[in-house]
């Protein structure tokens, strides 16, 4: 299925101008003109708002804002928002999603948004002793920690889970760790979590007699999984000069290094994080809990390892899985105080956190294919310098028309760089 064309100019949405894009999203979103705008950068986050959001503040700093497009995400169409500098990424995830449509879309789900606070509790006479004791007020400590929010609990939240391990480390001997596991509904949890184990601090010293020390969220939040998965066709994957069964082989040997080499997975699942982060960071979420929890959750073996995995079905199609922590939320914190997230989330017509989770997860899913086929093929330089050539011609001080013009003629001398660049629009001046 071909890229979506506006129905007025015929256009594919990169071939659209700035104006005709924002008017394809306003109608097909449901927009109004007030989150239009905001989309469009104007008048974005305002220094006043930026003051309430962090210290010491001086202004807001801006990332381009594209739209990945040609999503299919459990039946659904989906326009997605993706904040970020990097050339080639959005290019890649909207082509791999067009890809992937042929073979039905991404099919993604999510298990309850459930989050991890931990507490350690340090100076107990017997570690072993003091666990059983945690254990035995568990109901108790359970039902304290989900009325301590009265909101969260209205809408079905709270605490769901409590297990206490014992750790030792030669500075403390041993301690306990206890976990609360606390669904957070639609929110991305940290305040809600931090705040309930606050709440049990007094409470567990009095049960153990130890002291507690930490309590706080932890960032791997492995009772949150997101997956995506999406088979595409082999016929999909021809790309003259390249045989497809060859593409597809090739495909499933370099995500073999990455399963094999944490030197090579670290690289491959950066491109997985490319398209995640581009999308978290549009939709005001922590991209750097996302991040964390990712690379954990890729060395829970004890081994770093590729967060993905390909394989091919029997009748030779491509097949690709997606399995990771994903802690977002769409209600407080960023997402209700930046006007641009809030527009990125009903563009993307999400109503509940794990819709957005798995959307994202998709986005990433098609990310790091991306990146595996054109490994595969052409390697990853041939088109991402192309778009990157863009960049490159307007740092050397190219505008309007001669930016594209430029471009293209450094893609053509294979010199991609910003003394040439500058050297290119010398001579045009003399000309």
């Amino acid at each position: 299925m071909n890229e979506p064309r506006h129905e007025s100019t015929h256009k594919k949405f990169y071939q659209m101008s700035l104006e005709e894009r924002r008017r394809y999203l306003a109608a097909k979103a449901g927009l109004s003109p007030e989150e239009t705008a905001i989309l469009s950068g104007m008048p974005g986050l305002s220094p006043e708002q930026a003051d309430h959001m962090v210290e010491n503040v001086v202004g807001a700093f801006d990332l381009p804002l594209g739209i990945a497009q040609n999503f299919l995400v459990n039946g659904r169409e989906v326009l997605v928002p993706m904040a970020i500098e990097e050339p080639s990424v959005i290019a890649g995830a909207s082509f791999m999603a067009r890809l992937a449509r042929a073979g039905g879309g991404f099919l993604a789900h999510t298990g309850a948004p459930e989050m991890i606070g931990q507490m350690q509790i340090l100076d107990l006479p017997d570690a072993a002793v003091g666990r059983m004791k945690i254990l035995e007020h568990r109901q108790e400590l359970i039902e304290a920690a989900t009325k301590c929010d009265y909101t969260l609990e209205k809408l079905g939240g709270g605490a769901r889970d409590l297990m206490v391990r014992i750790l030792n480390h030669p500075l403390t001997g041993d301690f306990l760790v206890m976990h609360l596991i606390y669904d957070v509904r639609d929110a991305m949890g940290a305040n809600a979590v931090n705040t309930a184990m606050e709440h049990l601090a007094p409470l567990v010293e009095k049960i153990t007699g130890g002291r507690v020390l930490l309590r706080i969220l932890s960032n791997l939040a492995d009772h949150r999984l997101a997956r995506a998965r999406c088979t595409i066709p082999l016929a999909e994957l021809a790309s003259d000069p390249y045989n497809p069964g060859h593409v597809r082989d090739d495909i499933l040997a370099a995500w073999a290094f990455a399963a094999a080499d944490p030197y090579r997975a670290a690289t491959h699942n950066t491109g997985i994080m490319n398209g995640i982060d581009a999308v978290v960071l549009a939709t005001g979420n922590d991209w750097r809990a996302v991040e964390a929890g990712a690379h954990a959750y890729a060395a829970r073996s004890g081994r770093y390892t590729s967060l993905s995995a390909w394989g091919k079905d029997e009748n030779g199609n491509l097949t690709g899985v997606l399995e990771m922590p994903m802690p977002v939320g769409i209600v407080g914190g960023a997402t209700r105080v930046q006007p641009a997230a809030r527009a990125a989330l009903k563009l993307m017509g999400v109503t509940r956190a794990h819709e957005l989770a798995e959307i994202i997860v998709s986005v990433g899913l098609a990310q790091n294919l991306a990146a595996l086929r054109a490994l595969a093929t052409e390697g990853i330089q041939r088109g991402h310098m192309s778009l990157h050539a863009r960049q490159v011609a307007a740092a050397a001080g190219a505008v309007g028309d001669q930016v594209e013009k430029l471009a293209n003629q450094l893609v053509r001398e294979n010199n991609v760089r910003i003394e040439r660049a500058e050297e290119i629009l010398q001579e045009w001046k003399k000309a």
